[in-house]
């Protein structure tokens, strides 16, 4: 019944969160649908919004290409590709949406020419015509580029609960894509500007079985869940949208083409925000953690902590202490810390016919290792040697002993504002003898875990600056 009752809890909490994601469970495909219109996404809309041009960009699109050669990751060999070899239609549809180019078709321009001369002849034979046909429209610019990666599991994990044959649990994958744009100039062949974008394609499955005997010869089993794939379809489209999206706000900070005079407020304001976003990417890595958290060099940590020896009695008790860490990181990742501790242990034989109580103390000095310094969550772990003293009675008056160890340890930091975090660090000790506990049995040392927590105050300014100069606006947008 106590079992039950812990994990209940965490049980449920699971429960929960499985549900919270399986929204496509409740919308099953039981019946054929009918054909409808083309998905839009997230900068779809964004693209309509822009400020209208000053004047139209005759554009032209010759192929843009699925340039990773990568194929569908697969356990039996196909010749399927992992993306689209379409882009050039999401292309000028993305550049149609934003109405900031003409359009002007390049890709298959050999079938236009064959069509123009079937026209020509025709009228030539048939009406005695010469009448000659409109000429073609040329393009002031030339949009280039192409897919240039398609990553593959670039985070794969999962977890996963059973108890007594019931239990569920969760996969998921994620890929990613990279799109290239650059704008050419007809005229000169110069290349006006480049910009690039990504997205992540998420992939993710739920499962949930039970299988338990409810009677005599009778077994209950059943098992349910489902997987949910992003297409990579939509994750190409949203990535060329928001690379056009890019071009265009890039090139009316830069002035090579100008928005309309009417909307002159409006496009400030959107370069403004996507002078922000840029700024928040340059602190942000492949995986979307952005690394923006200056800590300090300095950085002072009490803590209390619950301690037990591993020594050569049978019964170890944990045993409350506290201490205080002084850090310095001498580079954003790398450190010195030292350390002081005062505390307790005890030990007892397995009929307690005898308990060892003994106090404490130790100083040592470690080397730190801080996992990720840019960023509020962080693991660390730290290697070091030092001293250590045990006593009997209150303090260390009586029967005082000196003992020297060698000492690794590892943790986790949460910052909660720029001064301030909490740590939960675990410690062990290894002595460079086995007379800690007065006893010398067997081949290995004592040993000492320490588990601690307390919370860290930095002290001065960030061991690295990270800081992105404000974005520099035209007051107004000049004309080509």
């Amino acid at each position: 019944m106590h079992l039950k009752k812990y994990l209940f809890k965490p049980g449920l909490i699971a429960l929960i969160a499985v549900l919270n994601g399986c929204r496509a469970y409740f919308h099953q495909p039981t019946t054929i649908h009918s054909a409808r219109l083309g998905e839009e996404t997230s900068v779809t809309e964004v693209l309509r919004t822009l400020p209208p041009p000053k004047e139209v960009l005759a554009t032209a699109v010759y192929k843009f290409r699925d340039q990773t050669g990568q194929y569908k990751p697969a356990e039996t060999s196909n010749f399927s590709t992992a993306v689209t070899q379409g882009a050039t239609n999401i292309l000028l549809k993305a550049m149609e949406d934003s109405k900031w180019f003409l359009n002007i078709e390049r890709e298959n321009v050999s079938n236009l020419l064959n069509e123009r001369k079937i026209i020509r002849s025709s009228m030539t034979q048939y009406s005695n015509s010469n009448e000659l046909l409109p000429p073609l429209l040329f393009a002031g610019m030339i949009i280039e580029g192409g897919i240039v990666s398609y990553d593959a599991n670039i985070i794969t994990g999962g977890a996963g609960l059973r108890y007594f044959g019931a239990g569920g649990s969760t996969e998921y994958r994620q890929d990613r894509v990279t799109v290239y744009l650059r704008a050419i100039a007809t005229r000169s062949g110069k290349i006006l500007k480049t910009v690039y974008s990504s997205k992540t394609i998420l992939s993710q499955s739920v499962s949930a079985s039970l299988f338990r005997y409810v009677r005599f010869k009778r077994i209950l089993e059943a098992e349910t869940g489902f997987s949910t794939n992003e297409p990579s379809q939509m994750a190409v489209t949203e990535a060329i949208e928001k690379a056009v999206q890019a071009l265009i706000l890039e090139g009316i900070k830069d002035n090579l083409w100008a928005v309309d005079e009417k909307f002159a407020a409006q496009a400030q304001e959107q370069i403004a925000a996507y002078e922000a976003e840029k700024a928040e990417m340059q602190g942000t890595d492949i995986y979307g953690v952005t690394n923006s958290i200056e800590r300090p060099r300095l950085s002072i940590t009490p803590y209390a902590s619950m301690l037990r020896l591993n020594g050569d009695y049978a019964i170890r008790r944990w045993k409350p202490g506290y201490g205080l860490n002084v850090n310095y990181n001498l580079t954003p990742k790398w450190g010195v810390q030292a350390n002081g501790f005062i505390g307790s242990f005890t030990t007892f034989t397995a009929d307690r016919s005898f308990t060892l109580d003994r106090n404490w103390r130790t100083a040592d000095l470690s080397a730190v290792y801080t996992g990720l310094p840019f960023q509020r969550y962080t693991p660390f772990g730290s290697l070091g040697v030092g001293v250590s003293q045990t006593a009997t009675g209150n303090g260390f008056a009586n029967n005082l002993k000196t003992f020297s160890y060698a000492k690794a340890g590892g943790g986790l930091e949460a910052l909660v504002s720029d001064k301030i975090g909490f740590r939960v660090m675990a410690d062990y000790y290894i002595m460079t003898n086995d007379l800690v506990d007065d006893v010398a049995n067997g081949q290995l040392n004592d040993s000492f875990l320490r588990l601690s927590g307390g919370i860290s105050f930095y002290i001065g300014r960030g061991s690295k600056k990270r800081a992105v100069s404000a974005p520099v606006l035209n007051s107004s947008p000049a004309t080509n």
